[in-house]
């Protein structure tokens, strides 16, 4: 379990996050959504530590992220697997050694147990057999899974995802929300996703924060969502009229 509580950042003069608060559940995926500039990624990077917030506290579990200094929060950051929003794969390593990557990092596990690993992962996101490949041969849904792959290879209890569908078609996009979402049902991960994405935030939207210039506007389920008198939410999610046209059906 993640909590945030009352997370305030600034750049200089320019006050990004106003005061979010959230609860972040293992087993559950929960997604983070707004229009652009809203601060969904700034939010991500607080948790994760990549920023400092001005005030406020992370806590993982009840331990405080927030206070703890670099080396406190090396066991929380190894239980940590990231999926960022262009995969960020190495170019020059093949699908097995990106693979095995943070294992070389952080693990004292042999290079048959790293291979043993890496295999398994990429079973796991229908990838079986393609471990010499290098991310050149490989398609944009394909450099997904292989990123989802490397975030979950060291079995974290934390998983955080940076737009896991940018760029992909729709097709593609349900199949990497699926595999999120499996994941994170089979070990009971604390999964969570900064997304544009309406399709994800139906489909697999278990728990949704809201934020609305810096602010936390909303939370609530996808079930709910579709339910709201929240205008600024009705403005962002609804805003096609496809989605106005699915809305009234629900």
């Amino acid at each position: 379990m993640i909590e945030i509580k009352g997370i305030y950042k600034s750049f200089g003069e320019n006050e990004v996050l106003k005061n979010i608060s959230a609860t972040f559940l293992p087993g559950k995926n929960s997604l983070i959504i707004g229009s652009s500039g809203s601060g969904k990624t700034t939010l991500l990077k607080c948790i994760v530590g990549l920023h400092e917030p001005t005030r406020g506290e992370v806590l993982y579990d009840g331990e405080n992220f927030t206070t703890m200094d670099f080396e406190e929060r090396v066991p929380i950051r190894k239980q940590i697997g990231m999926l960022f929003q262009n995969s960020a794969l190495f170019d020059s390593m093949n699908v097995e050694k990106n693979i095995m990557f943070p294992l070389d990092l952080f693990t004292d596990m042999t290079k048959a147990e790293k291979i043993d690993r890496a295999n398994f992962c990429l079973e796991k996101v229908n990838l079986k057999g393609k471990n010499k490949l290098f991310p050149s041969e490989l398609s944009g849904g394909m450099k997904k899974r292989v990123g989802i792959a490397r975030a979950i290879s060291m079995q974290p209890k934390y998983l955080f995802v940076d737009e896991p569908n940018s760029g992909l078609d729709p097709k593609t996009a349900i199949l990497i929300d699926d595999l999120i979402s499996e994941i994170t049902e089979e070990y009971q991960t604390t999964t969570v996703i900064v997304t544009h994405d309406m399709n994800s935030v139906m489909g697999i939207g278990d728990h949704i924060v809201f934020l609305h210039n810096g602010e936390n506007w909303w939370e609530g389920t996808n079930h709910q969502i579709a339910h709201t008198d929240n205008k600024p939410l009705n403005d962002f999610v609804f805003a096609s009229k496809f989605m106005q046209a699915a809305r009234a059906k629900l």
